[in-house]
C-alpha cells in the first residue's frame, strides 16, 4: 500500500495555533496536524522513491580542509564530549600526536603526554582540574603488502561533580606541552520525571560523505542537546590500507586476504565532527562496519579505543553495551555483535540494569542497537532475528517505549509492535540508518513481488545465528515475507536524514524525522509517541 506525501503545511494563524497546543519545536513547519500513537495503529504508508535528490554518495577526500590536521606537535585535536551514567559527570576525549601508517611504524608512548582537563561553570572560570588516562591502538595485518597503522595518543578524562543543566567551560591537553582552546558543553538535566533534554538527535550509518555534511548541518540547525549514533561511524573498512576506496568492498576487492581498513578515515571523521561533538555530547554503539578484523583475530579496536563509554559506571564490563540517564530518560545501548543469548554476560547485565530502573524517576525507557528487528526493506531483512528471539521478551516485559536502529540505509517507523503483532504496549521501532554513508541507499522492500530473499541468505554473517523462519501465524502465515507492506510498518521512505526526539513530559514525546533534501525547518515524518502507564503498567516483569 502506498500513499502520497502529506498535504502542504497550514499557514498563518492555523499553524501558530497548531504549534501552541501541540508543543511543536520552535520554527518547525509541519504538514497538517500531528498524529499520536494513541490514534494508531496506522495504515501502512510507503512514500514513493524520489530519484531527483539521490546522486552519488561521495566521500570527503583527504584534501578537504575539514578533515585535515590543523594542529601541530602535541596540541589536542578530535575533541569530543560524551556522557557518564548520570548528569553529574561527563567524559572529555581528544587525540595528541600524529598517526603513522606504512611498513615501518613506531607507536607513540602514551605516558609521554599528560591527560588533563581544566573546567568549571561558565561564571566561575576553569577552577577545577581532572586527570584521566591515555592509550594508543594499532591496526596490524599479517600479510605482505598491507600497511599497518598506529594511532595518535588518545586521551579520556572523566569530569565529576557537575551541576545539572549548566553550561561548563573546559580546556584539555598537557599543561607542559599544549592546551586546547576553551570549549563549552551543557550538562544533562537532573534525573527525574519532570526534566528532560530539549532535543536528542538520532542518526545512524553516518559515514563521511557530502551527504554526511548535509545531515550534520541539519542536525546543527536543530540545536540538539545530545547525539545518539546508532552504529556505523566512518566506514574506514570501505578502503584498502593504501587508501583506495569503493562503494562496495566485496564487489571491488574480492580477493583481499583479510578485510582491510584504512584507519586514517577515523581521524578524518574525528576532525570533521569536532565542531559538533566538542560541545554536544555524542553516545555511540557499535555497528558492523566497526568490526575491522586485524592480526590475532582482534576486532572493534578503533571503536573501543576512540570513544569513552560509561560502561563501568553502568555496571557493564564491555564497550559493546552500557546505559545512562538523560534527565527522565533511561537509555540502553545494546550490542548486536557480541553474545546476547540468555546465558551471555550482556543478557545478565541487561536483566540487572532493567531491574534497577525506577519508572517513577525515569519514566521513559529507550533502547538502541545497530541492526533493526522490524524492517521491511530487502537489505538485511530479518538478519537480527536471533537477537530479537533472545531479547524481545525481556525488553517488552519492562516496557521499553522506543527502539532506535540503523544498519538499513533508509527510514522506517513502526506501529507499536511485539513479536510481529500489533500491541498497544509494545515499543515503537524506528530505523534511521540514513545518515549519508557511501554505500547504496536501501530502496527495495521484501514484500514487493520478486523481492523476498531466500531464508538461507538472511543469517547475520558475524554472529552466525539463524533464527528466521516462515511466519507461523498472522497474514503472512506459512511465508517468509508478507505480500504487502506489513501492518506493523507505519511509514517508510528512502531518503538521507536524521531524527529529533523531544520528550515533553512523563507521557508525551515528539519524534520528527528530517530529510536532507528539505528545507531545515520542515519535518518529513512527525508523531507524538505517547506512553500509557495506566494501561501498560510496569511491575517488574509483565506476565505473558
Amino acid at each position: 500500500m502506498a500513499a502520497m506525501r502529506a498535504a502542504p503545511p497550514p499557514s498563518g494563524a492555523s499553524l501558530a495555533l497548531l504549534c501552541f497546543f501541540l508543543l511543536c519545536p520552535p520554527g518547525t513547519l509541519l504538514a497538517g496536524g500531528i498524529p499520536t500513537t494513541l490514534e494508531g495503529p496506522f495504515p501502512p504508508v510507503t512514500v514513493p522513491l524520489d530519484k531527483s535528490f539521490r546522486g552519488n554518495a561521495v566521500d570527503l577526500p583527504d584534501t578537504d580542509r575539514r578533515v585535515q590536521r590543523t594542529v601541530s606537535d602535541f596540541e589536542p585535536e578530535q575533541i569530543s564530549v560524551s556522557l557518564s551514567s548520570s548528569y553529574d559527570a561527563v567524559w572529555i576525549s581528544w587525540i595528541t600526536g600524529e598517526y603513522q601508517i606504512g611498513d615501518d611504524i613506531t607507536p607513540l608512548d602514551p605516558s609521554s603526554v599528560g591527560s588533563v582537563v581544566y573546567y568549571g561553570g561558565s561564571g566561575s572560570g576553569r577552577s577545577h582540574q581532572a586527570t584521566g588516562y591515555s592509550l594508543i591502538y594499532n591496526q596490524l595485518y599479517p600479510f605482505e603488502g598491507l600497511e599497518n597503522y598506529t594511532s595518535g595518543i588518545i586521551h579520556h578524562v572523566r569530569l565529576k561533580g557537575l551541576k545539572p543543566s549548566t553550561l561548563h567551560s573546559y580546556q584539555c591537553g598537557d599543561p607542559s606541552l599544549a592546551m586546547s582552546e576553551v570549549y563549552y558543553f551543557t550538562t544533562m538535566p537532573v534525573t527525574g520525571p519532570s526534566s528532560y533534554p530539549s532535543r536528542v538527535a538520532v542518526v545512524g550509518d553516518l559515514g563521511l560523505t557530502y551527504n554526511t555534511t548535509s545531515t550534520v548541518d541539519h542536525m546543527l540547525s536543530n540545536h540538539p542537546d545530545l547525539v545518539l549514533l546508532v552504529g556505523d561511524v566512518c566506514y574506514a573498512n570501505l578502503y584498502l590500507t593504501n587508501g583506495t576506496g569503493a562503494d562496495c568492498y566485496s564487489c571491488s576487492f574480492p580477493q583481499t586476504p583479510i578485510h582491510e581498513t584504512y584507519q586514517p578515515r577515523w581521524d578524518y571523521w574525528g576532525r570533521y565532527m569536532q565542531p559538533l561533538v566538542s560541545k554536544v555530547p555524542i553516545m555511540v554503539i557499535e555497528g558492523n562496519h566497526e568490526i575491522e578484523e586485524q592480526a590475532e583475530n582482534q576486532t572493534f579496536v578503533a571503536y573501543s579505543s576512540r570513544f569513552a563509554f560509561p560502561s563501568k559506571e553502568s555496571g557493564s564490563s564491555s564497550t559493546f553495551y552500557y546505559s545512562f540517564n538523560a534527565g527522565g530518560i533511561h537509555i540502553l545501548m545494546l550490542g548486536a555483535y557480541i553474545s546476547y543469548d540468555k546465558s551471555s554476560d550482556q543478557y545478565r547485565w541487561l536483566e540487572k540494569d532493567l531491574a534497577k530502573v525506577n519508572r517513577e524517576v525515569t519514566p521513559w525507557l529507550v533502547a538502541t542497537w545497530h541492526p533493526p528487528w522490524y524492517s521491511t526493506y530487502t537489505a538485511h531483512y530479518r538478519e537480527a532475528e536471533c537477537m530479537r528471539v533472545a531479547m524481545e521478551d525481556l525488553l517488552y516485559s519492562y516496557g521499553v517505549d522506543v527502539v532506535f536502529n540503523g544498519h538499513v540505509h533508509a527510514y522506517e517507523r513502526s506501529n507499536r509492535v511485539y513479536n510481529y503483532t500489533l500491541d498497544p504496549c509494545g515499543p515503537v521501532h524506528i530505523t534511521v540508518g540514513d545518515g549519508g554513508n557511501r554505500e547504496k541507499m536501501a530502496i527495495t522492500h521484501a514484500d514487493e513481488p520478486g523481492n523476498c530473499p531466500d531464508p538461507s541468505t538472511t543469517p547475520d554473517a558475524y554472529m552466525g545465528g539463524f533464527c528466521a523462519f516462515n511466519f507461523t501465524s498472522g497474514p503472512a502465515k506459512g511465508n517468509f515475507c508478507w505480500d504487502r507492506q506489513p501492518e506493523y510498518s507505519a511509514y517508510r521512505e528512502s531518503s538521507f536524514g536524521h531524527g529529533i526526539f523531544e520528550v515533553k513530559n512523563e507521557t508525551h514525546a515528539l519524534w520528527t524525522w528530517h530529510r536532507n533534501q528539505d528545507l531545515y525547518k520542515y519535518a518529513g515524518d512527525v508523531i507524538y509517541i505517547v506512553r500509557q502507564p495506566d494501561k501498560c503498567p510496569i511491575k517488574g516483569k509483565r506476565n505473558f
